[in-house]
């Protein structure tokens, strides 16, 4: 008491005109009642700063009413946090409840129209205070969080961003808000947590964990089925085919959706994004789908172009390759899968084994004509391959030496042979579908 005694005594005897060997003070600032305001603030201050809250208020109070706000910025600072305690301390009666909640968020306002460096802090807290204080007003909460997030931009809180979806999904379930809206938001709010500069790795991490909770939130709400997404945004496509940005989004919306990647939208757009933003991963995802699809030629092609960039690396090259080969055995093009699969056992000696075997298997399969010699010829390049494989990888072994039985059932006789001039041992070169390779004549004694 001490100390405010003589606070109080010091602020009249400058109200009185005394100089006490300073300058006088500019009351201007205070406003028209500004030997008043100046009065209530120094006795707030006073009790604030000995932790008295319980008497820091009605003289804050008093300061509130007189006091300008653009005079101290710490009286909204110090009176947001005198209200909370007066809202906790009348929980129980929700009218004085209601008036405090006002004044709190009032308070934000205040501070970001007079302070405009300190307006991200003061509206990231007015969202916060809505979050906690407004919880039965939900469209009163999703207003206060489209206004801040409208005010102040990607200076917005990556939690904020996520309780504004998650108010809007709530909406939407019960019919206050509608799809297209909820989309909008869910698009907007993943754009904004992009460009969120986080200034540590654990805000690096919350971003990340609040991006992922929206998305889960989204997938889970069924906010709109594949059929509303497609209506949606296929007429958006077909007037800006070339809008990297929004193929990117129906790309991504289409995916989150429930088996919402097999139609043509999903094509076209994965498509603009390969050709406005062309790299290796998008060239080889158009493999992927045409594939799925059925459609050969343009699976080769992309997968081709996604070797032939120069942003994949040998290994992942050859697993391309592989595959590949794997893709045109499959769909009768049994030319360009050993082409492919060829090149594979220089590139990774990991998958020789496996290159071997496929090799092995194209051949085993292939018939070429019906002369006896051409007839035998596949059969024993399938075996040498065969071999290849399980000295690459004998993991392979067991499912090689399977192979090798199956194909040596077709091998000659010794004689059938002889009547050809080929005994075993000879050099006998095969070529046919557009493959060629050099084995040696093998037959039955």
């Amino acid at each position: 008491m001490k100390k405010v005694f003589l606070a109080a005594l010091s602020l009249a005897l400058l109200l009185s005109g005394a100089s006490l060997g300073a300058q006088e003070i500019d009351f201007a600032k205070y406003g028209p009642n500004g030997k008043e305001c100046a009065k209530y603030l120094s006795y707030y201050i006073e009790y604030y700063n000995q932790r008295n809250y319980d008497a820091a208020t009605p003289n804050w109070r008093e300061a509130y009413k007189l006091c300008p706000p653009s005079c101290s910025q710490n009286l909204l600072i110090h009176g947001s946090f005198l209200v909370n305690r007066l809202i906790t301390k009348n929980a129980k009666n929700p009218i004085m409840v209601e008036g405090l909640v006002d004044t709190l968020l009032t308070l934000q306002d205040q501070r970001a129209q007079y302070y405009p460096k300190y307006a991200a802090t003061a509206l990231n807290n007015k969202a916060s205070y809505a979050a906690n204080y407004l919880k039965n007003d939900r469209k009163r909460v999703f207003g206060i969080y489209e206004e801040v997030i409208g005010a102040i931009g990607d200076q917005t809180k990556a939690s904020v961003l996520f309780n504004d979806f998650k108010v809007a999904v709530d909406l939407y379930g019960a019919g206050e808000l509608g799809t297209e809206e909820v989309l909008n938001i869910y698009q907007r709010n993943l754009a904004m947590l992009d460009v969120i500069n986080p200034a540590t790795e654990l805000e690096k991490k919350q971003i990340a964990d609040f991006r992922t909770n929206i998305e889960n939130l989204f997938i889970s709400s069924k906010v709109a089925s594949c059929d509303d997404l497609l209506a949606l945004f296929g007429p958006r496509f077909d007037a800006n085919p070339n809008d990297l940005q929004l193929s990117k989004n129906i790309v991504k919306m289409l995916s989150l959706a429930e088996d919402c990647s097999d139609n043509d939208l999903y094509l076209r757009a994965v498509t603009s994004m390969y050709n406005l933003e062309p790299s290796a991963d998008a060239a080889y995802y158009l493999y992927r789908l045409h594939a799925a699809r059925g459609n050969v030629n343009d699976a080769i092609k992309y997968m081709n172009e996604a070797i032939d960039r120069e942003d994949s690396d040998v290994a992942t090259d050859a697993s391309y390759y592989y595959e590949l080969a794997i893709f045109c055995f499959k769909n009768g093009r049994s030319s360009t899968a050993y082409e492919a699969v060829s090149k594979v056992p220089a590139m990774d000696e990991s998958l020789a084994g496996k290159a071997y075997l496929l090799m092995g298997t194209i051949w085993g399969s292939t018939s070429c004509g019906s002369e006896e010699p051409e007839r035998w010829g596949p059969f024993w390049v399938a075996c040498d391959y065969m071999n290849k494989a399980k000295a690459a990888d004998s993991t392979l072994a067991e499912e090689a030496n399977r192979y090798i039985a199956q194909y040596s059932k077709y091998f000659p006789q010794a004689s059938d042979a002889f009547m050809y001039n080929l005994v075993n041992g000879n050099t006998f070169v095969v070529s046919c579908g557009g493959m060629r390779a050099t084995t040696t004549v093998r037959a039955i004694k």
